[in-house]
């Protein structure tokens, strides 16, 4: 038969107090300021690599005379649109 353990799990919940997640309003703004910045950054390294991929897709739209001038060749444009986000 198992012993009661009621009483010792009564006993340790007496002595350990809850923990209770205090917020305070002004750590609340806190993270809110924080979350925001995260996001506008966030949103703004989105908006920056869209801009890099439709430069580099737009080199595929160019003519061999239009790639010359800009001093690349066909291989180039090519190799540069394909290229990763992080790259």
């Amino acid at each position: 038969m198992r012993p009661d353990h009621t009483a010792a799990t009564q006993c340790l919940a007496d002595a350990i107090p809850a923990l209770k997640p205090t917020v305070r309003a002004s750590d609340a703004a806190t993270i809110r300021q924080a979350l925001r910045a995260r996001l506008v950054a966030a949103a703004s390294w989105v908006s920056y690599q869209m801009e890099r991929r439709r430069s580099r897709r737009a080199l595929l739209e160019m003519t061999d005379d239009q790639l010359k001038d800009i001093g690349l060749s066909r291989g180039e444009a090519y190799s540069e649109s394909t290229r990763r986000l992080w790259d």
